[in-house]
């Protein structure tokens, strides 16, 4: 194309136009004159005005990015860096994990000239280093990696020594100041800051993208509920010796866990000498069949379908066929119990019963209704699909409705017990901190007055029946046992001696169905008995009394007011029993 085309006879195409073809008129003229120095000093001062125009225009385009553009101003996101993560905090801004400044130890041998001195320093400076490593580095002939993590602290200490060779790269580094505490809810990141378990697993994605605003990320739980039941839990287990514990705080209304604790724990800052036992996280990736607590949603469901009122009868004084199955009661009241009493006296018998009248069908409809059918749905990835029955026949309605044959996570039964406890929705559970005053709505599961009904069978239950060693004065704690005897491959049946224990708990029962009210589980599997409670080891022995004291614990936490004890049942009647001395 030409220079003398009219789209370029713009004044600024004329003024530049004209300064080279008088650049190029002054090269002509000193090659004429035979000065060919001048020819070779006007071709450099060329290139070297072309480069300063050049780095002129982008000083300029830096200037005004840094100064006027969106990234400038914090407004535009930017990615994050290689392995950083945002902070974990909890509802109350307590911090849980974070990413801090550590640092490589490296050593290059060539520059070693004892290396015995070498040796020695760093073994008494570091305890930990591996010493294999240690020594395969000093006998190397390039420089190398020794030990990763350490504090600022730590490579003061080495570096103060002295020592010839030696060398640190800085690098960052997760760290979980609480140690074990929510251990299992916060989880762990591998070095490439990629989350592996818990929260950090669950919430990668959200994790990693706050790292460049250093924007926290809170998550549901309280650390003050937290390490109160943490403690409660701890005791139970170091008292009743289970091959493993479980313990779980929900707001019923909005499904968020304030407190998770799995027995036995670990430390995520050293995942590595942790066990695979240990790293488990049994509230949400263990299933069990859960026992008596069951009979809580077969009693929703007979109430919830008018099968059955509080008042309603059932004809406890002789085993049940059903099936092929005989049931008995674990402690039998030999005797016509009300839908309460049956509930009270954790009656298998009455419970088949009022199965038996609700049907297979129904029954299966109900349950998936309250999510126990499926995974429990929280962010967690070890979420456990649960175990149901393949055909929903009598044996299988018997089974179920008090809590053999089918193998449910602790997390899918909090789930379905808060549709129980607020007002009929199943509302899935959460381990992010919701906005204040937020309610996730969830799906209708149980009409309100059956969820009314419940809150005080529940209640009853505490007062007069099993659950009794759970009372925390004017709580209106409300609840109920569970022992679910575990199948033995050995004897091809059920095993007394093997036991999954339980108590599922709620409070404040009072008030109306919109109040604050909150859920408990304590569960511990295979736990053993002591003195102290005649040698049995069911729900109401091991699991009841922990609930009762962790409740009584997170109350003033959690604002709940403490009240005069009241004993009413919604609907027909009022129930008073004797209390039972199994606590099944």
């Amino acid at each position: 194309m030409s220079l003398a085309h009219p789209s370029f006879e713009a004044p600024g195409w004329r003024w530049l136009k004209a300064r080279v073809w008088g650049l190029e008129h002054a090269f002509e003229r000193a090659r004429a004159a035979g000065k060919a120095e001048d020819d070779t000093r006007i071709r450099i001062f060329f290139v070297l005005t072309l480069f300063a125009v050049a780095f002129l225009v982008l000083a300029v385009g830096a200037t005004r990015a840094a100064l006027f553009s969106d990234a400038g101003r914090g407004g535009g996101y930017v990615g994050a860096v290689g392995a950083a993560r945002a902070d974990l905090v909890d509802r109350n801004g307590a911090m849980l994990a974070a990413d801090l400044l550590h640092y490589g130890l490296y050593v290059d041998p060539r520059e070693i000239w004892d290396a015995d001195e070498v040796r020695r320093a760093l073994r008494a400076a570091l305890p930990d280093i591996n010493r294999q490593r240690l020594e395969k580095v000093l006998r190397g002939e390039r420089r190398g990696f020794v030990i990763a993590g350490l504090t600022p602290e730590q490579r003061a200490r080495v570096h103060a020594l002295g020592l010839p060779g030696v060398s640190f790269e800085p690098e960052e580094r997760r760290v979980y100041p609480l140690g074990r505490t929510a251990a299992h809810l916060i989880g762990f990141a591998d070095t490439g800051g990629v989350g592996l378990a818990g929260a950090e697993r669950a919430l990668n994605d959200v994790i990693r993208a706050g790292a460049p605003g250093k924007a926290a990320v809170p998550l549901s739980i309280d650390l003050r509920v937290q390490a109160a039941l943490e403690d409660e839990l701890y005791k139970a287990a170091a008292e009743f010796q289970p091959r493993g514990a479980v313990g779980v705080v929900t707001n019923v209304h909005t499904g968020e866990i304030l407190g998770l604790a799995s027995y036995p724990t670990y430390d995520p800052n050293q995942v590595a000498k942790a066990s695979d036992d240990a790293k488990l996280n049994r509230a949400a990736a263990s299933i069990y069949e859960m026992g008596s607590t069951f009979k809580a949603f077969t009693v929703a469901i007979g109430l919830d379908t008018g099968v059955a009122t509080p008042s309603s009868t059932f004809d406890a004084r002789q085993p049940f066929q059903l099936g092929y199955r005989t049931i008995k009661d674990y402690h039998a009241a030999r005797k016509i119990l009300t839908l309460v009493e049956v509930f009270q006296h954790s009656s298998n018998i009455g419970t088949a019963k009022l199965a038996e009248s609700i049907g297979g069908e129904r029954l299966s409809k109900y349950f998936a209704d309250l999510g126990l059918t499926r995974p429990a749905k929280v962010e967690l990835m070890e979420s456990a699909r649960p175990l149901t029955p393949r055909k929903w026949d009598m044996d299988a309605v018997a089974s179920t409705s008090f809590g053999h044959g089918m193998n449910v996570s602790p997390l899918a039964v909090t789930s379905a017990m808060g549709a129980l406890l607020n007002g009929g929705y199943l509302v899935p559970l959460t381990i992010r901190k919701l906005e204040p005053g937020q309610r996730p709505q969830g799906q209708r599961a149980i009409s309100e007055q059956t969820s009314l009904q419940m809150l005080q069978i529940m209640r009853a239950n505490v007062i007069g029946g099993s659950g009794k060693s759970a009372n925390a004065p004017g709580l209106s704690v409300g609840g109920k046992t569970g022992t679910g005897e575990k199948y033995d491959p050995a004897i091809r049946g059920y095993s007394t001696q093997r036991q999954v224990s339980s108590f599922a708990a709620v409070f404040p029962t009072s008030g109306p169905v919109e109040a604050d009210r909150y859920f408990v589980l304590i569960l511990l599997d295979e736990p053993h008995g002591t003195a102290k409670t005649y040698g049995y080891s069911t729900g109401g022995w091991v699991a009841a009394p922990a609930a009762g004291r962790v409740i009584d614990r997170i109350a003033p936490f959690l604002h709940v007011k403490r009240e005069p004890d009241l004993i009413k049942v919604v609907g027909e009647g009022s129930v008073a029993a004797a209390p039972l001395g199994d606590g099944h």
